[in-house]
């Protein structure tokens, strides 16, 4: 694995730092890292345009948190590029290796000692009057919400173009499993291996008794409406890219099936050891 690439949250002093140090890295392993424009400026190193750089990258080094890891899988999104993130944010369910680690897990992908995973996205559309007016992919989750203050919701949902209910409440999450440790966890969402084909419907502060988080499969198509005369409605995509949204607008919301995230999923490293890291689970036992 040769042709590596390198995507960097450039706001962040220490990954500016580091991906000095994975340059002078790659330079000196014989396999110099390509990279985007913008990153290139900000490095003063040399770049390739946009379509260049997709077409040539088989694997990607992702430098900051996992909202870096976020953006960067809305710009692969459609190609084979392989993600790998190195974690200089909190949790780092995404971007799951350590600063310290980079030089014995960046030996293990150029020796191809790594297995890919293939993540599941949401594809969701957005109709305005019956008409769609934007397809939307998100690896973490898609967001219904208020802007306004302390403002109840009444959200129609459907399974498979079947009513459900009404939910009385904040908003609602539909969420990957890869997503199901990000928003849905906050809102009571269960843990989801990201192997898994799975959506999780997950209502925000429901003012009901009855609501729960549900699951739904790889084929089920979940709708939701957002029902009286609030204009002050809002799609959030992985809590990133923000979408107006109307009364009577439908968001049909579903798994992809032609788009994907491939991960690196290195040896000796697995979900269920990052969730227990990050999330200290069983920790009082020790």
């Amino acid at each position: 694995m040769k042709e590596l690439g390198m995507i960097v949250n450039l706001r962040k002093p220490e990954a500016v730092e580091m991906a000095k140090s994975l340059l002078r890295w790659g330079n000196s392993h014989g396999c110099p890292f390509m990279l985007p424009h913008q990153e290139a400026s900000a490095l003063t190193t040399a770049g390739l345009d946009d379509e260049q750089w997709l077409r040539t990258v088989k694997l990607a080094v992702v430098v900051g948190g996992d909202g870096t890891f976020l953006r960067a899988a809305r710009y692969v999104m459609g190609t084979d590029i392989i993600l790998h993130g190195i974690n200089l944010g909190h949790l780092g369910f995404l971007a799951s290796s350590r600063p310290d680690e980079y030089e014995h897990d960046l030996e293990n992908i150029l020796n191809d000692n790594f297995e890919i995973l293939e993540r599941r996205v949401l594809k969701c559309m957005l109709f305005h009057d019956g008409s769609p007016s934007h397809k939307i992919y998100a690896l973490n989750d898609i967001v219904l919400t208020t802007n306004a203050i302390a403002r109840l919701l009444h959200i129609e949902i459907k399974f498979n173009f079947n009513f459900f209910c009404v939910l009385p409440a904040d908003g609602a999450i539909v969420s990957t499993a890869t997503g199901s440790t990000a928003y849905a966890l906050s809102a009571g969402g269960p843990v989801i291996p990201p192997h898994m084909d799975a959506m999780i419907l997950a209502p925000l502060c429901a003012h009901t008794l009855y609501s729960r988080p549900l699951l739904a499969s790889e084929n089920d198509c979940i709708s939701l409406i957002p029902k009286g005369a609030s204009r002050d409605l809002m799609l959030t995509q992985d809590g990133q890219l923000a979408y107006e949204v109307f009364p009577g607008d439908r968001i049909d919301i579903k798994l992809s099936r032609s788009k994907k995230i491939r991960t690196v999923n290195l040896p000796g490293r697995n979900f269920l050891d990052i969730v227990r890291e990050k999330l200290g689970w069983g920790q009082a036992f020790k």
